[in-house]
């Protein structure tokens, strides 16, 4: 049974000029990735859960399906219907993917949720969404109890691992439940997940996604990760499946094509423990978001580590991240480019097309990116504008959850704004240079951060850069830098040398005016630096 979307052959002028989208009249999540594997190879493994103590349990697709049909008569005996939104605030594991499938069954709209969120970010999100179960863990029980009073449409709470009533037990409802379900008839354009957006920009927005979008993410999917899948290939990713890269970059399109996914519960990422857990499960597919990897490259590279593809986005990762991948990991790193409201619509795969470094890919097929203009006419090559993607691709967002105007705004004609700008050259490559509020204007210039922390970042003493602009009363704003070292590094004059790379190696005129030395930068928890955040405390100081 052939799962891959794109055409065959490697070329790819012809991969996009062939590419069609698939148009199912059944197109459940839940049945896609779970059920048709139960229903054809019910012992495939579908997930190998690695505990803290490094211990393994492997689940089989037959288990997954029979546990989230159970969860489903559970839902379902409590009132939850389609439409429904079910809230899933789990670590990386089993019952994160049963819960999902269980309320996907059902026609269900399901709310991920990210463990370190704190009571407000809960709140607002729970409150927005009027999810009316939750699902979650007995440690992060009694954040939703304190909340519980201020949510009157949240009316059933199971968790994990010794709950009591009025609390459900997870795993007990799932035992004591029916195990003969009928999962509602779900086209492809029906609703299945509400994911917020991460709020670097203001409050978030709760992106409402259809069964479609699993569709949208599989061609870049099959490209950056070198033709998934191959034979042997098995899946992991430290991002959290709470955020659109871990969820639909990584873990669904694994079980979707039938490919073992690790699951693993890293609470602060550790780039020793990563390549041990690579190497002990023989993990050879990865999303590993930008700052995942520029820590990796100052740890030790066990020998028998074998991975054959990696996916990256998010960040831009600069030439040094790029050549070590090749050297110390023996793969290419692939990068793409994407939104929550609609992700992986630009894409790179070394072994079809040429890959220009700073470069984030070509538009993926069955995609139509652009840059525009702020009126919404394309620009030519060349010209930094707006990166834009057409209505029409099933990986785009049906709405903004409870926000008409905010949806609105975010199309102008036939185009989704991104909010971000970038260039695309004669080839068809797409360099992404800054989020429209953070270009810095200087001295007449119009300048983007990624070029300058790219530079600084190539330094051997750098492991993250962040560039932001500060008020100056001559140049309107002036650059100024934010750097982290490696343990051990000599700050003495090396402020004056970052300074002086940068000059010497791009221009002059981008070169900061001033590095200031950081233990850490602000990010958001997707692991994008949140440069607002610098902005502010300069202003402030």
């Amino acid at each position: 049974m052939s799962r891959s979307v794109l055409p065959a052959g490697r070329d790819w002028a012809a991969l996009r000029a062939q590419f069609q989208w698939p148009h199912p009249a059944q197109h459940n999540i839940a049945l896609r990735c779970c059920d048709s594997w139960a229903a054809r190879a019910p012992d495939k493994t579908a997930l190998i859960d690695v505990a803290s103590d490094g211990t393994a349990r492997h689940w089989s697709y037959g288990e997954m399906a029979r546990a989230s049909d159970r969860l489903a008569q559970s839902f379902r005996a409590r009132g939850v219907r389609r439409g429904d939104r079910v809230a899933v605030l789990l670590q990386q594991g089993p019952a994160v993917l049963i819960s999902h499938f269980a309320a996907l069954k059902l026609g269900a709209i399901v709310l991920p949720l990210f463990t370190l969120f704190g009571p407000d970010a809960l709140l607002f999100r729970l409150g927005d969404s009027g999810a009316r179960v939750i699902v979650t863990d007995i440690g992060d029980l009694d954040k939703i109890m304190s909340l519980r009073a201020q949510l009157p449409e949240l009316r059933e709470i199971y968790a994990l691992n010794g709950a009591a009533a009025p609390v459900r037990d997870f795993w007990a409802e799932i035992a004591a439940a029916s195990p003969h379900l009928d999962p509602v008839h779900i086209g492809p354009d029906d609703p299945a997940m509400i994911i917020y957006t991460s709020g670097t920009t203001g409050a978030p927005k709760g992106a409402l996604h259809a069964h479609r979008f699993l569709s949208g993410h599989l061609p870049s999917v099959e490209l950056h990760h070198a033709f998934f899948p191959q034979p042997g290939d098995t899946g992991w990713t430290p991002a959290d499946w709470a955020w659109i890269g871990g969820l639909m970059n990584m873990a669904l399109p694994c079980l979707y094509y039938g490919v073992p996914l690790v699951s693993h519960r890293m609470r602060k990422f550790d780039p020793d423990a990563a390549f041990d857990l690579i190497a002990r499960h023989g993990v050879r597919n990865l999303f590993l978001p930008p700052t995942a990897l520029k820590l990796m490259r100052d740890a030790r590279v066990p020998q028998s580590v074998n991975i054959r593809s990696i996916g990256s986005g998010g960040e831009s990762l600069g030439v040094e991240v790029l050549e070590w991948g090749r050297t110390a990991l023996n793969t290419h790193i692939n990068e793409f480019y994407g939104q929550t409201e609609c992700n992986l619509m630009v894409t790179s795969c070394a072994s079809v097309m040429d890959t220009v470094p700073g470069c984030m890919g070509k538009a993926t097929p069955g995609f139509d990116v652009a840059i525009i203009h702020d009126d919404g006419t394309a620009l030519p090559d060349g010209e930094v504008g707006e990166i834009a993607v057409r209505k029409g691709t099933p990986a785009m967002f049906l709405r903004y959850w409870n926000q008409p105007a905010q949806t609105a705004e975010k199309f102008i004609g036939a185009w989704m704004r991104t909010g971000d700008l970038g260039v695309r050259d004669g080839q068809g490559n797409f360099r992404y240079v800054a989020r429209e509020d953070d270009v810095i204007t200087s001295a007449g210039y119009r300048i983007g951060p990624s070029e300058i922390e790219d530079c600084l970042t190539g330094h051997p003493d750098v492991v993250m850069a962040a560039v932001v602009g500060v008020p100056d009363p001559i140049r309107t704003q002036s650059v100024c830098a934010y750097v982290v070292l490696r343990a051990g590094a000599d700050e003495a004059g090396l402020d004056a040398a970052l300074i002086e790379r940068v000059r010497s190696r791009i221009s002059p005129h981008l070169a900061p005016r001033k590095v200031v030395f950081r233990d850490s930068l602000p990010m958001t928890a997707t692991g994008k630096i949140m440069r607002r955040a610098l902005r502010d405390a300069e202003q402030g100081s």
